[in-house]
């Protein structure tokens, strides 16, 4: 008993100057920490030493206290464990001369071989660049108000313009050019938030994503020009995975161009991406329009650049982010003036099925490349086609796949496992599994399969409980910690508690729309 409380010294990474004066303190990310990296230096504290007492005698009261002993135990083992595991730094990357080699490998890293040799043993630099978008995915949950109590529910809580900031990313290294809505007229009630008051922002639309794209300095680091993607999912339950319909219809039937009639994707996401409602002026163009003319006008700012495209997305913002990478490359947007052909590249996290068999080779024909990071005890990347699926023999799936409900997955998975993390409660409950900031901290422990789960990053797992209840008690982090003060409300002059008014968040549509589109052969009576 006594060998469990040996005296210890334990190393903890600090980061010199990570919370720079008078900004507010982030917990440590690979956006915040992505460029420049701080040096670290170690610190060491002892723990106390502890004294027992002498053997208990054998009676009813020694039982007792022996139970409550052996049950000390065994938290003080997995405390252990977990300390050892997160602070063995013989497997921490030397994360600077990771990313030195970011500007010769980032074609590579973005899928140019299918990922081959990268994620068996995770490869640092891969680890750190699927981080880094997970990070971005996860701003649309962080910036998103899912209050019913706010007449701004649905919309984004902060600017275009202070995007990053606002969220305590300064260091991201890129600018929001445009939001992206999507109209509420969709039967998925679980990914679109209204106000329960008369007076909201608008009836009709919902927050969905954003477009941004690298500055100057982040260019130069990457070695390209970088145009992210991000499409919101849904984080606060899984209902949302009974209301698809499951019933897959041609990619063509809503206007994307395709020439394979047999080509189809699910019925709910096709028309979440490609509605729109004309009387409103957040939706008034559909999601699709409004990503595909912002990416065309970026790529025509940037002509003279090495370009790549990277959307994100989380759960059902995965499937989006599917969807809209096969209409950039199938509608040609990706062409350069000069005929180069910008990379596609998704990363996707706990996404669903999205398309039949033929969707997944025609994507692969276009040249998408697509990297799924999943948890294996995660429900939503199980559905749709929970019967005919993939992971059928290939001659039942030919059999089956004129069904409307035979899905196949596309691109390659990464599969991570939550029980392999001495952090995480095993038992938590099935919304857990699906936590975004849970799948990051996994990829950040995760080296290969049957390696030891090490986290190599330095990323706090506190963030884990950002949204979730996941993290062992001992950790002593709340659940569901990230909350705004008040609930958001202020004093007003006179004393009162009042619901603030916001600045004008949402900026209108660009004037040059109705150009982009044009150009691109789209039609829209509102342009």
């Amino acid at each position: 008993m006594n060998s469990l409380y040996k005296s210890r010294r334990y190393n903890f990474a600090l980061i010199e100057g990570f919370f720079p004066e008078n900004m507010a303190m982030a917990a440590p990310s690979i956006s915040n920490m992505f460029f420049p990296f701080p040096k670290t230096c170690q610190l060491t504290f002892p723990l106390p030493r502890y004294k027992f007492q002498t053997p208990l005698t054998r009676t009813q009261n020694s039982i007792k206290l022996a139970t409550r002993e052996s049950s000390s135990s065994s938290t003080v083992r997995d405390q252990e464990q977990e300390e050892a595991t997160t602070h063995d730094h013989s497997y921490k990357p030397k994360l600077e001369e990771h990313l030195k080699r970011l500007p010769e490998a980032w074609r590579q890293i973005q899928g140019e071989d299918d990922w081959a040799g990268l994620l068996e043993p995770m490869d640092p630099l891969m680890r750190m660049e699927m981080i880094r978008y997970g990070e971005m995915a996860q701003a649309c949950y962080d910036a998103f108000d899912f209050d019913p109590f706010s007449k701004y529910c649905g919309s984004c809580r902060f600017t275009s313009r202070n995007f990053f900031s606002s969220l305590e990313m300064p260091r991201v290294g890129y600018t929001v050019t445009r939001y992206l809505y999507a109209t509420a007229n969709i039967n998925l009630p679980n990914f679109f938030k209204h106000s329960r008051w008369s007076k909201m922002w608008s009836k009709h639309a919902n927050w969905a994503g954003y477009v941004a794209v690298s500055d100057d300095a982040m260019t130069t680091r990457l070695g390209r020009r970088d145009i992210v993607i991000a499409w919101r999912g849904t984080v606060t339950c899984l209902e949302w995975v009974a209301d698809l319909m499951d019933f897959l219809k041609p990619i063509s039937s809503n206007g994307i161009p395709c020439p394979d009639e047999t080509v189809k994707v699910e019925s709910g996401f096709l028309d979440l991406y490609t509605d729109k409602e004309e009387s409103c002026g957040y939706c008034k163009f559909s999601a699709r329009e409004q990503v595909l003319t912002e990416v065309k006008r970026l790529l025509e700012i940037y002509s003279d650049d090495e370009v790549s495209i990277t959307i994100t997305g989380h759960s059902l913002g995965s499937a989006l982010a599917i969807l809209s990478a096969y209409d950039i490359v199938e509608t040609g947007v990706n062409v350069m003036r000069d005929s180069r052909g910008v990379a596609v590249t998704v990363m996707s996290f706990s996404g669903p099925r999205v398309g039949n068999v033929r969707f997944k080779e025609r994507l692969e024909r276009l040249g998408v490349k697509v990297l799924r990071v999943v948890n294996v005890h995660d429900v939503v990347p199980k559905a749709p086609g929970v019967l005919f699926n993939e992971k059928l023999p290939a001659a039942v799936m030919k059999v089956a796949e004129g069904l409307p409900w035979s899905y196949s997955h596309v691109g390659v998975e990464l599969a991570l496992d939550h029980m392999k993390s001495p952090f995480l409660n095993p038992n938590a409950d099935a919304v857990c599994a699906h936590n975004l900031e849970a799948l990051l901290h996994l990829l950040d422990g995760y080296h290969g399969k049957g390696e030891r789960f090490v986290l190599a990053s330095g990323r706090d797992p506190a963030l884990v409980n950002k949204g979730c209840d996941f993290l062992k008690d001992h950790h002593m982090i709340p659940p569901n910690w990230r909350q705004d003060a008040n609930k958001g409300m202020i004093r007003s002059n006179d004393g009162r508690w009042i619901q603030p008014e916001r600045p004008n968040l949402y900026e209108v549509h660009p004037q040059d729309m109705h150009h982009h589109l044009t150009q691109l052969g789209l039609t829209s009576s509102d342009a």
